[in-house]
């Protein structure tokens, strides 16, 4: 998904002045005036997201809260879980983010240049995201993330004008407050009795979407669509209702913020140094990886009972996947300018002018695969297979989108999605 057009500040005018919109006139950008660093950036996350997305798509909740609850979790499938958790969990949905609030900032200094009403488009664009959100929530998959930005998105771009450092400190500030919350919730478990910790657990998997069995809830997603709206739509309204107000705004909304900062500072945007670019990618990815694997040893030193694991365990990854989501966007940067016009920035920036669509289209094909109204394999693959079914999905999806764009403007969801934004359907074959 693509928040700001994603255009260049140094975008040419049209020579024909019969063609050149009034400076009121609201126009997207065009597709020629991208950043191919922005894109390949979103490429490579929306596929990264995949990774950990797929345990959400193909298993009960409780495997992803705390794998040790769910299916077999030693020989390949610990090794699965490993990788996926150390390289993948958390680390590319902040990239993202990160991308999402670049794109606010972005869409708006494009309006400004032209003259146009950047804040009232913003709120136009992230009101029609909200409504694709939140048909993609509640009718296909409970881990929708689309709500979650556009309910943000409506809020932090009060402060898109703001200083970059003043921005970085509000956005880290933010991002704290889960942390803080769930260190506390943490603390107040050893606090309790017995049977207080087992209630406050039970509260706190239930508030996760994992309130109920394993067995049931793979009866559930096994059976068809009005079936699995049971699990869903209770779920997804908690998400969007407490989840949303204690948790994903404060860390959503920070990385956004923080994503405006970087843009600012020309990290997002490929303008900093090459070496400025590899001490990022070595010292932040380096510290980042130390601090994920420290939570991994946490987490077999608490046995992996499960309110240390998600309360106390978890800041590892929290605050490492930070860090090591900054060392993965300074790779992409250095690959940029390495490889600008290769294959690989090619593929990834294909899958990143289009993300809206293949976000949509991974739920598509995954619940296809998983759920009842497809092929059932809910609960039925292991965790390495799973990692075989993203590999599958990958290879739909990167030439797919490679072959659309040679052909056409946008991704069609994108083109849905600008169309109702500026009220006025947009060119979408690359000739028109």
């Amino acid at each position: 998904m693509t928040d700001g057009d994603g255009g260049s500040a140094s975008a040419a005018a049209p020579d024909d002045p019969a063609t050149t919109p009034a400076p009121n006139d609201p126009e997207p950008t065009a597709p020629t005036d991208r950043i191919v660093a922005l894109d390949a950036l979103r490429g490579f996350a929306l596929l990264g997201i995949l990774v950990i997305n797929i345990w959400l798509f193909g298993m009960p909740a409780v495997a992803a809260i705390n794998p040790a609850l769910y299916g077999n979790f030693s020989g390949m499938d610990y090794l699965a879980w490993l990788v996926s958790h150390v390289f993948f969990e958390q680390k590319f949905v902040t990239l993202f983010t990160f991308m999402f609030g670049a794109g606010i900032v972005l869409f708006l200094e494009s309006k400004d240049r032209k003259g146009q009403p950047g804040r009232r488009l913003h709120f136009a664009r992230t009101f029609w995201l909200l409504v694709i959100g939140l048909g993609h929530a509640y009718l296909l998959w409970y881990g929708d993330i689309l709500v979650l930005y556009a309910l943000s998105g409506f809020l932090v771009v009060w402060v898109w004008r703001w200083r970059p450092a003043r921005q970085f400190v509000l956005g880290i500030a933010m991002f704290a407050v889960p942390s803080l919350l769930y260190l506390l919730a943490g603390l107040g478990y050893f606090a309790l009795p017995e049977d207080g910790r087992a209630e406050l657990e039970a509260e706190l998997l239930a508030s996760f979407g994992g309130g109920l069995s394993p067995e049931r809830e793979i009866e559930i997603y096994q059976s068809g669509w009005f079936d699995q709206m049971t699990h869903r739509v209770p779920v997804v309204f908690e998400f969007h209702t407490l989840g949303f107000l204690f948790e994903a705004f404060w860390m959503l909304g920070g990385l956004m913020i923080v994503g405006m900062a970087l843009y600012k500072w020309g990290v997002i945007s490929n303008r900093r140094s090459t070496r400025f670019y590899r001490r990022l990618f070595v010292g932040s990815g380096g510290v980042g990886i130390a601090l994920v694997l420290v939570g991994v040893w946490v987490r077999e030193a608490f046995a992996w009972e499960t309110m240390p694991v998600i309360t106390l365990a978890f800041q590892f990854n929290y605050w490492g996947s930070l860090l090591l989501a900054l060392g993965y966007l300074a790779g992409i940067m250095l690959l940029c300018r390495r490889a600008r016009d290769g294959v690989v920035v090619g593929a990834l920036s294909a899958v990143g002018r289009t993300a809206f669509t293949n976000y949509l289209l991974q739920t598509v094909l995954a619940t296809t695969i998983f759920y009842g109204h497809g092929l059932g394999l809910f609960g039925q693959l292991s965790r390495m297979e799973l990692l075989g079914v993203v590999v599958l999905i990958w290879a739909i999806q990167i030439p797919l989108s490679v072959w659309w764009l040679e052909r056409f403007r946008f991704g069609p969801v994108e083109w849905m999605w600008r169309t109702l934004t500026y009220r006025k359907r947009q060119p979408m074959r690359l000739e028109d």
